[in-house]
């Protein structure tokens, strides 16, 4: 145990998490493939997009309780497995209602490994360290959706789309051994863990902590606004702006940079200011990339050039929201974190899936659509948590 550094942890978790955006990212560029395959419309097979959202935050609301119960390596061990033999499944779908189902499923598997990522570092450290341990961590995943569109489109020029897929079953089983050589249990069986109805009054709990709620409000919108723009990028840019295809991957990848950038900057202002403070300014600066993003169109001043700087910025504030709010919420509940922790994911993706929805639901030919959701997503985040968690906010400020 005394050789789980802080380092270490943060690479094992983020092993674990980048599960996630890789199954998001990963075969994007094959979805006309995969759409061909399956004879279905590209409208309908991205909607296994939001499927898999839906089924990754159901995944952590359910298994999130039962790593406080019966520890976090027994049930990341289950989820891990189950993303593996669902990504082998995804391999040889043939409709597009065995490609949801499974897709479903996979985010079920899913789920469980991610909630308990943040558990796992609030079971070994709390307040600043867990903030600096979360923001290695959030850095080090940050490269998995950087890298996954262009390795998506060499696996599919390579093979084909069920070579994305094979893929994702063999990075599971890369971490299955990795964690279950390197990872010790960090929680342990609780026999005293509470029963079905103690989780509900559990969830109910953190819904009714004010402060709380307000960081989890926080970083769901923000998740809202990245998605956003993720479900409506490839519009924007390669459609609407003309940007080329063999572009994309690396216009896309500009805002995994500065993500790592502001995750670095935060380990860094950590040194002196507290995770609320640098949180604010994450919210702030989002805010003002979002109403600089709507005076562009205003303005008509928009394209490519103007459009993809501000949506980097918006979208690299990730780095000093996520770790921060995170580790704020988890302060509150150290006997419960990963119940905690699956009620802020649940509601995140919940809130992902529903932001990606919107962009799609308006079949407009303009940047509005995905602009508009993006600026009241960070709105709504900067609102909430200054509504919420105003008092603590207030405390915070004198430190800086």
């Amino acid at each position: 145990m005394a050789a789980l550094t802080a380092r270490r942890l943060a690479l094992l978790v983020a092993a674990n998490t980048a599960l996630a955006p890789l199954a998001i990212d990963a075969y994007l560029p094959a979805m006309p493939s995969i759409a061909a395959a399956i004879d279905a419309s590209v409208h309908h097979t991205e909607l296994s997009l939001s499927v898999f959202l839906l089924g990754f935050a159901l995944g952590q609301l359910i298994c999130g309780p039962l790593s406080d119960r019966l520890g976090r390596k027994p049930v990341l061990m289950t989820g891990l497995v189950v993303f593996l033999f669902a990504s082998l499944a995804l391999t040889q779908v043939g409709s597009l209602a065995s490609l949801w189902s499974w897709r479903f499923i996979q985010a079920l598997g899913g789920g469980a490994c991610v909630v308990n990522s943040a558990a796992i570092v609030r079971d070994q450290f709390s307040g600043r360290e867990a903030a600096r341990v979360m923001s290695t961590m959030v850095m080090i995943l940050m490269m998995a959706p950087l890298v996954a569109p262009a390795l998506g489109s060499a696996l599919l020029h390579l093979a084909d789309w069920w070579l994305i897929f094979m893929f994702l079953a063999v990075y599971a089983l890369f971490v299955i051994l990795l964690l279950g050589r390197y990872l010790p249990e960090t929680h342990g069986r609780d026999p005293d863990a509470p029963s079905a109805g103690q989780i509900l009054n559990n969830y109910l709990s953190v819904l009714k902590h004010r402060e709380a709620m307000g960081y989890i409000a926080a970083v769901s919108m923000s998740f809202a606004g990245m998605f956003a723009f993720i479900t409506g990028s490839p519009y924007l840019y390669m459609e609407h702006y003309g940007l080329s295809s063999a572009l994309y991957p690396f216009v896309f990848g500009a805002n995994i940079l500065i993500m790592a950038s502001s995750n670095r900057l935060n380990i860094r202002l950590l040194r002196t200011r507290t995770p609320q403070q640098n949180l604010l300014l994450g919210l702030g600066i989002q805010l003002a990339a979002g109403l600089s993003l709507v005076a562009l169109l205003i303005t008509g001043l928009d394209s490519i050039y103007t459009i993809a700087p501000m949506m980097v910025v918006f979208v690299g504030m990730q780095g000093l929201i996520s770790p921060n709010a995170m580790s704020s919420m988890l302060d509150h509940f150290p006997k419960m974190s990963a119940t905690a922790t699956a009620l802020q994911g649940c509601l995140q993706f919940t809130c992902g899936a529903a932001a990606g929805a919107l962009v799609g639901a308006f079949e407009i030919a303009s940047a509005w659509p995905t602009v508009a959701v993006m600026l009241s997503a960070t709105l709504l985040g900067n609102l909430a948590v200054r509504i919420l968690a105003g008092a603590a906010l207030k405390k915070a400020a004198p430190a800086a």
